[in-house]
């Protein structure tokens, strides 16, 4: 008899992660050894079940998908984590890859495609979908934002005037024009509410 691959779910929605429980269950050569709904909660899972296979969501609460990614393959380097997401951004590609994902999938995506990735990563290969690489290569052929670029990003999507941006992150109010100007050139677009749109479609900045 063939061992069948051990599966750790990690979604915060719960009808969602029942739901995908129960498929993975009846599928031959799987077995779902755990489910849980937060970051926290995937790390302690996983130091206690050690699976095969990790399918894992990145919009968690108590910690994100990417620090629970970061955490478990600081602890165990040959974990081997699928990243199960809405988010389609390059940014969160990156970010989860990064971290160590060995797989990337959004969450619509045919059944067979979500088996196909699961036997690949726990035959120690790598898998993204060719939408997914698409992105990613978008990323990688960008101009990158620094980390400040990034804090002042954040705050325009948040609506505040670089009066209240300035004093956030203490720095003059000139400082922050020459920030905001540098992400209207790496963005590619014209004004604040264009980087604004282009900061939440690529993942740099979620809402809520």
């Amino acid at each position: 008899m063939t061992e069948r691959i051990r599966i750790l779910l990690v979604e915060d929605h719960q009808v969602v992660r029942q739901g995908l429980a129960a498929l993975l269950s009846t599928t031959e050569g799987l077995e779902v050894v755990g489910s849980v709904g937060d970051g926290v909660e995937a790390v302690a899972a996983f130091r206690t079940l050690r699976p095969d296979i990790t399918l894992m969501d990145l919009r968690l609460p108590k910690m994100s998908g990417v620090d629970a990614i970061r955490a478990i393959r600081g602890e165990f380097p040959e974990a081997r984590v699928v990243v199960l997401t809405t988010y389609d951004g390059d940014e969160d590609i990156f970010r989860a890859l990064q971290a160590g994902a060995r797989g990337y999938l959004l969450k619509g995506m045919p059944f067979e495609e979500l088996l196909t990735t699961i036997h690949a990563v726990h035959g120690g290969k790598s898998r993204i979908t060719s939408p997914v690489a698409e992105k990613l290569a978008e990323r990688v052929s960008g101009q990158q934002l620094t980390a400040r670029e990034l804090s002042v990003l954040e705050r325009i999507v948040a609506g505040r005037a670089n009066r209240e941006i300035a004093a956030d992150l203490f720095i003059s109010e000139a400082t922050v024009k020459t920030h905001v100007n540098s992400l209207l050139s790496k963005l590619g677009v014209v004004d604040r509410t264009q980087a604004a749109t282009v900061a939440i479609q690529r993942g740099f900045v979620h809402l809520g």
